[in-house]
């Protein structure tokens, strides 16, 4: 159910009886004919831009055609008044009828009310995290692992088939630093001195790896060159850090489905069908670049390499594929795995980037872009930096990790479900602050405990109601007399219960989990105003002595609420709490 898209579908019947009328003409699109909550709630339930819209293509003044369709509505019994205001916006307001309905229908279809088919079964690929394999995540990684994984469910939740997948980093350089520092830490656990120069990761995480290898190998690789050791190193380190980023990840209650190796594309022919797909397609070439802005000629050396045209495909300039040495760029494997998330037959790709990537996201669109023929999108999302207080001041950096604050650090100081919820109350390419003391404090300011405590204050009153013997299941609230939710501060709970399919299809459309968050808070808010009256009318509360029919009605608003914030809750990968403590 969205009843929002119900009274569009109203208002669609009623231009096109407007047409068959001769009200207006023949031949009108009604496609950007719109319904939505108005700007001011004071104005009404709903506004639609119909007459705005189609004025011009009618050849007709906006508010003579809003005065028609609002005589057309009003014939509706869903439509208590159709008001044009302006120059032909239409204010709707719908019957408490219709609101009490909303109820009903929440109870009807539990937590998967707002679920929708919108994604069709759409195949898309969420890719998120992917951080280089060399230490546990750090908190900037956390932001975007708990993005994606949102994303991720809020796509499942609209109709989407999803795979969640992390692209492990271990072609480059950055894996044979690591696999060096752990040969460091299997030195120092067999009582070698050793010195971590710069470069290198002095991190504690490495000293149990190094333990563990000294205990498996004895000491056959002291004193040996390098080239003896260094492969089984970097397989050794790789997969210790990949054990240790599933257990940071398993702590936030993320499970990826493919972990795609880089590695995996080296010497196997896949970057050179990648690339040997665009250069079929005329997009490889030899060329010289035009020098990058700010350098003078003194400054920059101009030489042929070998090139992708992406400028063919909206970006900037033309990309680099191949070293002067003969090896691939950094943007080749990049281009021949995406190559092989479209070959997998995915309709659409997600990548979730941190914030220093911002200079990759033209490229690689136009990278898919040109491998799809135009028919995969890539959305790119850009997870801004997380900056930690505690105390009042900057947290400081985790002696574990070396030099940063790490997943683990975050979710041990305040619990996997504060973490998740707090890291979606921005939208993910602003800036957060993540205050450690505010995020577990007892306020309306504190989101977190806002929307919780709205879904504890619904079981409190549930488990009430048991012990005064009133039945509070589903199947009793069901039968319920919605008509008795009539006062204004019930309706408005309702009402914000109605916006929450609509919400739901908006946040997966531009891929914004954020917006979930939002939503959840706003029908807080709205939850405990009407526990507040409740307090100064006792005819707003939930249970009313002596009168178990009237207590099961209310009951029903109540109950519904915490239905939709469960069913958001999870989206966002957090556990509704049953009691405050």
């Amino acid at each position: 159910m969205n009843l929002f898209a119900d009274i569009r579908t109203l208002v669609l019947h009623s231009l096109d009886a407007m047409v068959a009328d001769g009200a207006l003409p023949d031949g009108l699109d009604f496609k950007n004919v719109a319904v939505e909550p108005p700007r001011d709630a004071a104005h009404g339930d709903m506004a639609t831009n119909a007459a705005m819209v189609l004025a011009k293509a009618a050849r007709m003044k906006p508010r003579d055609i809003a005065e028609v369709l609002a005589g057309k509505l009003v014939a509706d019994s869903r439509i208590q008044a159709a008001d044009v205001a302006g120059p032909g916006f239409l204010n709707l307001r719908l019957a408490p009828a219709v609101w009490q309905g909303v109820v009903g229908e929440v109870l009807k279809t539990g937590t998967d009310f707002g679920r929708s088919d919108m994604g069709q079964g759409r195949k898309v690929n969420v890719e998120f995290v992917s951080a280089n394999p060399t230490g546990p995540l750090h908190v900037g990684h956390t932001r975007g692992a708990v993005f994606g994984d949102a994303l991720a469910s809020l796509l499942q939740f609209s109709g989407h088939d999803v795979t969640r997948e992390y692209y492990i980093n271990d072609g480059g350089a950055q894996v044979d630093v690591l696999a060096r520092s752990v040969y460091l830490r299997y030195l120092e656990a067999l009582g070698r001195e050793v010195a971590f120069e710069d470069g290198t990761y002095p991190g504690d995480y490495l000293i149990p790896v190094g333990e563990d290898l000294a205990r498996d190998k004895g000491d056959i690789w002291v004193d040996q060159a390098e080239s003896v050791w260094l492969e089984t190193l970097r397989d050794y380190a790789t997969d210790a850090m990949m054990a240790l980023i599933r257990e940071d990840l398993a702590s936030l209650g993320i499970e990826m489905d493919v972990f795609f190796s880089e590695k995996s594309l080296y010497g196997t022919g896949r970057i050179e069908a990648a690339i040997e797909d665009l250069r079929g397609k005329g997009l490889i070439y030899r060329g010289v670049l035009e020098p990058p802005k700010g350098k003078t000629p003194e400054d920059w050396e101009p030489r042929e390499q070998t090139l992708f045209k992406s400028t063919d495909h909206g970006d900037d300039v033309d990309r680099p594929i191949m070293k002067s040495d003969g090896g691939w760029t950094y943007f080749a494997p990049d281009i021949a795995y995406h190559y092989d998330k479209v070959s997998r037959g995915f309709d659409a790709l997600i990548d979730v980037f941190g914030a220093d990537h911002g200079g990759y996201v033209k490229r690689m669109k136009a990278a898919v872009s040109a491998l799809s023929d135009g028919t995969v999108p890539l959305d790119i999302k850009l997870a801004q930096l997380v900056r930690l207080f505690k105390d009042g001041a900057p947290f400081k950096m985790s002696k574990r990790a070396g030099n940063f604050v790490t997943l683990r650090d975050v979710v041990d100081q305040v619990g996997p479900d504060v973490t998740r919820f707090v890291m979606l109350t921005r939208k993910n390419d602003a800036p957060l602050d993540f205050d450690f003391d505010k995020v577990l404090e007892q306020s309306r300011e504190n989101p977190v405990f806002y929307v919780q405590y709205a879904h504890a204050r619904v079981m409190s009153v549930m488990r009430r109601a048991a012990e005064a013997g009133i039945a509070t299941d589903d199947a009793t609230l069901k039968e319920a007399d919605l008509a008795v939710i009539d006062h204004e501060a019930e309706l408005n709970v309702a009402k914000k219960l109605a916006e929450w399919p609509r919400l739901v299809e908006i946040a997966a459309r531009t891929n914004e989990p954020h917006r979930i968050a939002f939503y959840l808070y706003e029908l807080a808010g709205d939850f405990h105003a009407l526990w507040n009256r409740g307090n100064e009318f006792p005819e707003l509360r939930f249970i009313q002595e002596g009168d178990i029919g009237t207590s099961q009605s209310k009951m029903a608003l109540a109950r519904a609420v915490s239905v939709v914030i469960s069913s958001g809750l999870g989206i966002l990968g957090v556990t509704p709490a049953q009691e405050m403590r």
